[in-house]
């Protein structure tokens, strides 16, 4: 397993309405955490790299009516 963290940034300001498509996305097979912004202004999603794509990750937020842009992408190192 190769867990991997993506950020999104919201293209617009955030809906309460976001918060229970976010709670489904914690089912998606791969998808380890999704952590909101403070400021929520984005989210960081973990995930496991072996299973899915930064493509397919991006895929699944905006099926869940997320409307993002990827921010960045970097490797998350066991503790």
């Amino acid at each position: 397993m190769s867990k991997t963290e993506l950020r999104f940034e919201f293209l617009k300001p955030f809906e309460d309405a976001w918060a229970e498509a976010i709670q489904r996305l914690h089912g998606v097979y791969g998808f380890h955490a999704i952590r909101l912004a403070p400021d929520l202004a984005g989210l960081t999603v973990v995930y496991d790299a072996s299973r899915l794509t930064p493509d397919d990750v991006e895929h699944e937020l905006r099926m869940a009516g997320l409307p993002v842009r990827r921010a960045a992408a970097h490797a998350v190192h066991p503790s």
